[in-house]
């Protein structure tokens, strides 16, 4: 056996018992231990330095460059796929390092324009410098959306865990009502109980909002605990967000969901009320459902795909993994492929 496969011995044995845990507890206790990897250390330094790790991680994210990202965008354009990209990264603890990310995205923004391609830009908060500064974060993020509206582009503001929601939602109020960026965006999760209340307030302004479940371990006082009562909070939100009132009032949802169970409910809402299909688009993560995609686009839907990209891949890529834990098997049985 080579060094590396030695080096990776004690990666796949957490793996596999990380899959016993999900077939004996449920995918809950196996999504909690993800989580908890996503953020820990020397879990992150065991992945990142096999490059067996990365080429399974590959299926999921662009690769490191802003070239490997433009030339994954040209070619799910030519696929008749929307595109938005996330230069990865977060939780930076150094001013110096969000104004790094920041420009950064200033080139990628540059790029997208000078090649044309269809691509939007979403932006995580505390990659510029929610957890260091909120008006370094505020600068950073009109930097970003000045750029963006010079070309004719639009910019997203991720959401991350529930504690930053506040954050998250004053500044795209700032941003948009009190410095006139209409090209800003904004995300809710399904998941969090406030919810409803927040998309009530976006349905008024007429906000440009994606949906998703959420893929963070929030407590049971702030999310619900049960997928059910996660998807019915998704159905509901999707609704009220394609009503009429909705798009009278300017909103434009993407309805971000590999679940066919929450794409079916979208699809047969928007036959039953008549709703054109360039009211609102279907949003999937790069790399997964690529068959739904696709039909989804030959049904005649638009579709944007989430193209991550960049040097800090591990724990976007394990929090994918915790969306849904038996991509676990996926990860195994990749490891010794060539």
């Amino acid at each position: 056996m080579t060094q590396k496969r030695i080096s990776l011995f004690p990666f796949l044995i957490g793996l596999l018992a990380l899959l016993v845990v999900t077939y004996q507890y449920g995918e809950s206790w196996a999504r909690s231990i993800l989580l908890y990897l996503s953020q820990a250390q020397w879990a992150k330094n065991l992945a990142t330095r096999s490059p067996l790790a990365w080429r399974v991680a590959g299926r999921f994210i662009a690769g490191e460059t802003i070239n490997d990202a433009i030339t994954t965008a040209q070619q799910l354009n030519a696929k008749g796929m929307h595109v938005t990209l996330d230069y990865l990264g977060e939780h930076v603890s150094k001013a110096s390092e969000a104004v790094e990310a920041r420009d950064r995205i200033l080139e990628l923004l540059e790029k997208i324009h000078e090649t044309g391609i269809d691509a939007t830009v979403s932006i995580k908060l505390s990659q510029i410098g929610m957890h260091i500064d909120h008006e370094l974060m505020r600068q950073n993020a009109a930097a970003l959306l000045q750029c963006a509206q010079k070309y004719n582009n639009r910019i997203r503001l991720d959401m991350e865990e529930s504690s930053t929601v506040d954050t998250t939602l004053d500044l795209y109020h700032t941003l948009r009502f009190q410095q006139g960026f209409e090209n800003v965006g904004v995300v809710i999760q399904s998941y969090l109980y406030r919810s409803p209340e927040d998309v009530q307030r976006l349905i008024e302004e007429g906000a440009s909002v994606r949906l998703c479940k959420g893929a963070y371990k929030e407590p049971p006082e702030v999310a619900y605990p049960d997928k059910a009562d996660t998807d019915a909070g998704f159905v509901k939100l999707t609704q009220m967000m394609l009503s009429e009132e909705a798009r009278q009032n300017g909103v434009y949802l993407g309805v971000a969901t590999h679940d066919e169970k929450m794409v079916q409910a979208a699809v047969d809402y928007v036959t039953d009320q008549q709703i054109p299909s360039n009211a609102f688009e279907f949003q999937m993560l790069f790399g997964i459902r690529r068959d739904m995609q696709e039909a989804l686009v030959d049904q005649g839907y638009q579709v944007r795909v989430y193209v991550p990209f960049g040097t800090a891949w591990y724990p976007y890529f394990v929090r994918r993994l915790a969306e849904r834990p038996a991509n676990l098997w996926f990860f195994i049985s990749n490891l010794w492929r060539r």
